[in-house]
C-alpha cells in the first residue's frame, strides 16, 4: 500500500510538472507544440470536419471566412480573429451570413471541435480550425480588439498554451 502511495504521488507530481513546462524558446517549436496537442484533442471528435490554418486565411482574403469564436467572453474581449461572431449569434440565424464559409475556432481547437460537432447535430456544416487561434497566429494570420484594430495579444486559455508566436503577448 505504501508502494502505491508513493507511485501515485510520482504520477501526480510528473503532471503537475508537465503542466508547468515552459513553452519553446522559438516559433518553430511552438507551432510544433500546437501541432501536437491538436492531434490529441481532435481524436475526441474525429467526424467533424476541419480546416487549415492556411486555407482558412485564404478565405479570409477572399472575404469569405465566417469566424465562430467559441471561446468565452473574458477570452474575446481581449481580442478575436477579424469579423469573429460568437456562437450564439451564429446559432439564432446562420442562413443570415450568406455563402461565407462557418469556421469555430477556441484556443488550440478542443472547445470548437465540440462546437462544431454539436453544429453538426443540428444539420449545420461548421468546420473546426486545425491548431485553433493559435494556428492562426503561427500561418501568419491577425487578431483584432473589440473595435477592429489590429492588436498583438492572445488570450491563450492557461499557461499551458502560452505558445503563440513570440511576437505576440498572452494573457490567461
Amino acid at each position: 500500500m505504501r508502494r502505491r502511495g508513493w507511485l501515485v504521488l510520482l504520477v501526480l507530481l510528473a503532471l503537475a510538472l508537465a503542466a508547468c513546462q515552459s513553452p519553446p524558446v522559438d516559433n518553430a517549436g511552438r507551432k510544433a507544440r500546437v501541432a501536437a496537442l491538436y492531434a490529441k484533442y481532435k481524436a475526441d471528435f474525429p467526424s467533424v470536419a476541419e480546416i487549415s490554418p492556411k486555407d482558412a486565411l485564404e478565405l479570409a482574403r477572399q472575404g469569405r471566412l465566417l469566424p465562430i469564436d467559441t471561446r468565452d467572453a473574458a477570452e474575446r474581449a481581449v481580442s478575436t480573429l477579424p469579423g469573429a461572431v460568437t456562437p450564439a449569434a451564429y446559432l439564432a440565424d446562420p442562413g443570415r451570413f450568406g455563402d461565407k464559409v462557418p469556421v469555430a475556432y477556441c484556443t488550440i481547437g478542443y472547445r470548437s471541435g465540440v462546437f462544431a460537432k454539436e453544429a453538426a447535430g443540428k444539420g449545420l456544416m461548421v468546420r473546426n480550425l486545425a491548431e485553433g487561434l493559435l494556428g492562426w497566429l503561427h500561418a501568419g494570420g491577425g487578431l483584432v480588439d473589440a473595435a477592429g484594430r489590429p492588436v498583438k495579444t492572445a488570450h491563450v486559455y492557461g499557461r499551458s498554451w502560452d505558445l503563440a508566436p513570440l511576437d505576440y503577448r498572452a494573457v490567461w
